[in-house]
């Protein structure tokens, strides 16, 4: 069934990707108090306040992600009400007058060449014939270039306007790995990715990595480590030792470009296949595969993860800020935007 609801851009849709897991607990790094707190006591032993948190820290580390984007979403409002009764006033208009002069009057009925490419887009999606469709999909489409007007116009007033946002996303310490870093290694912003090689939606989000990487060239660095859901992925654990062996030989990120694009496929001839194609010593990266040079290493990132409390891959950090899933490529350039923007004030870098 059509759904006449759209964002206020045409023809985008957000699908949020995400291969997971149980649920585990997540950390915030608060520092551990010299005396713990207790909260029961059991026959005499004390149930302390860590003991709770490191149980609930992952709901809770979640439910101040869920606070804080409501909170920017109702800031937003706030802020966009008051810019439009403050313009209004000026002109000694009602706030209905004002957008109607400066947005709906402006704004030309879908042709109906517009409709019919709406249609194409997601037939699929819609299966019902165009002609059963065509007085929904019009009026959606007009209400869509409203609300793409209304958010031009409201950023004109938001330049024209001092605006100071204090409201602080919550954020988390993560550690990286210098040897599974790209990009400039002293960016400002900095991405810590967490992600399983046989993950489609970690391979999707490999491509919104990239171009993150182009658009900030110089002011992004990214560290990959490793989540393998052996649940779901039995061979992503093998794939990531392999990536790390390559590593020592200088060609981590070519190798983790070769199990991406050829994934699932992960068997011992495959991985060494890989390491072949990309030109490694191949005696060198048998004996760090037969040795397990690198488990204890992937089975830290796990470890890491877990105490973090992801429950799916991808999952990253944004200078310590949590973003789940297979993101587009605008979520990023928000945050990263916010972040260039908070060190251009003046700030210190919040990840170092």
């Amino acid at each position: 069934m059509l759904r006449p609801v759209l964002t206020s851009r045409l023809f985008t849709f957000l699908f949020v990707g995400l291969c997971l897991l149980p649920a585990a607990g997540l950390s915030e790094n608060r520092g551990t108090a010299t005396q713990p707190t207790p909260v029961a006591t059991i026959d005499g032993s004390i149930v302390s306040e860590a003991d709770l948190a490191q149980t609930v820290a992952g709901q809770l580390q979640q439910l101040r992600q869920q606070e804080y984007e409501l909170k920017s979403k109702a800031l937003g409002k706030i802020i966009a009400k008051r810019l439009l009764e403050t313009e209004a006033a000026k002109q000694g208009i009602t706030v209905d007058q004002l957008t109607d002069r400066e947005v709906s009057v402006k704004i030309d009925e879908p042709t109906d060449a517009e409709v019919e490419a709406y249609y194409l887009a997601q037939r699929d999606k819609v299966q019902r014939p165009f002609s059963d469709v065509r007085m929904q999909l019009r009026q959606a489409l007009h209400q869509a270039k409203i609300l793409q007007a209304m958010e031009q116009y409201l950023s004109q007033l938001k330049a024209n306007a001092k605006i100071r946002i204090t409201l602080s996303p919550p954020r988390v310490q993560v550690a990286d790995d210098p040897k599974r870093e790209r990009g400039n290694v002293n960016a400002v912003v900095s991405i810590v990715e967490f992600s399983d090689y046989h993950c489609p939606f970690c391979k999707q989000a490999e491509t919104v990595v990239a171009e993150v990487l182009a658009k900030y060239d110089g002011q992004v660095r990214v560290v990959y480590r490793d989540f393998p859901l052996d649940n779901l992925h039995p061979h992503a654990r093998a794939a990531a030792e392999a990536a790390s062996c390559a590593g020592d030989q200088g060609k981590f990120w070519q190798y983790h470009d070769a199990l991406f694009t050829n994934a699932p496929k992960a068997s011992a001839d495959d991985l060494k296949g890989y390491a072949i194609m990309i030109g490694l010593d191949a005696d060198q990266f048998d004996r760090c595969m037969k040795e397990n040079t690198h488990r204890d290493l992937v089975q830290r990132d796990v470890e890491e993860a877990t105490k973090l409390g992801i429950t799916g891959t991808p999952a990253f950090f944004i200078n310590g800020r949590f973003v789940n899933g297979a993101q587009p490529l605008e979520k990023f350039v928000q945050i990263i935007e916010e972040e260039l923007a908070f060190t251009q004030k003046g700030a210190s870098s919040p990840h170092r």
